[in-house]
Parts: structure tokens; C-alpha cells; sequence
């Protein structure tokens, strides 16, 4: 059974960084595509980035410049790195994982099989 477990989360003040993490067990992490999604309370859950197998790497025009995705399979641990975060960052962030997906469907939730619980993330002064 495949489990991806986010962490890293938290209250960050406008300007700041926060780096979250996502542990997969029970598949072969290497071979699936990551991505994290986002969702603020009465809004849909939205692509943030995605990281292929191959190592390549897509963003979110929101967050493009700002946020860093990567991977260390020899940990099966996938990162986003998030910076100069502002108030339209606050949201629930969830990475999903497939080894399946074709390239023109990582950034649509649907098309991927696991996910994790989320992790907040809430930016305020």
C-alpha cells in the first residue's frame, strides 16, 4: 500500500519561507511523477508543481520563481521549497503521486492515484 505523508507546515509571517516535505512508502518512489496542490477554504484544490521521474521540473504561473520542487529518491522524499510567501499562499497543501501519469495531465488532481493527508500552510503578520 502506497502512503505519502506530508510535513513541514506551519504559520510564516508575509516575505517568509517554509520548505515541506512528502515521504512515500509502499511503492517505488523513483519511478512515480510528485506534485503538490493546494486548497483554501471555498476554493478547488489547484496544481502548485510537479517533479517527473525524469527529474524535470513544472510550476504554477502563481508560484513560478518563488517555489522550488526536487527529490531525493535514495529517500523517497519529495520537497517544495517555498519562498517570499504571501496571504495567497495560505492554503492546505497536499502532495500526490502516480508512476503512471502522462505529462499532459500533471497539473489536474484526478489524474493522480495517492495522496497525503495535507499539510497547512497559513502566511499572516
Amino acid at each position: 500500500q502506497v502512503q505519502l505523508v506530508e510535513s513541514g507546515g506551519g504559520l510564516v509571517q508575509p516575505g517568509g519561507s517554509l520548505r515541506l516535505s512528502c515521504v512515500v512508502s509502499g511503492g517505488s518512489f523513483s519511478r512515480y511523477t510528485i506534485g503538490w496542490f493546494r486548497q483554501a477554504p471555498g476554493k478547488e484544490r489547484e496544481f502548485v508543481a510537479a517533479i517527473r521521474y525524469s527529474r524535470t521540473t513544472h510550476y504554477a504561473d502563481a508560484v513560478k520563481g518563488r517555489f522550488t520542487i526536487s527529490r531525493d529518491n535514495a529517500k523517497n522524499t519529495a520537497y517544495l521549497q517555498m519562498n517570499s510567501l504571501n496571504s495567497d499562499d495560505s492554503a492546505v497543501y497536499y502532495c500526490a503521486g502516480d508512476s503512471g501519469i502522462i505529462l499532459s495531465s500533471i497539473r489536474y488532481p484526478q489524474h493522480y492515484d495517492y495522496w497525503g493527508q495535507g499539510t497547512q500552510v497559513t502566511v499572516s503578520s
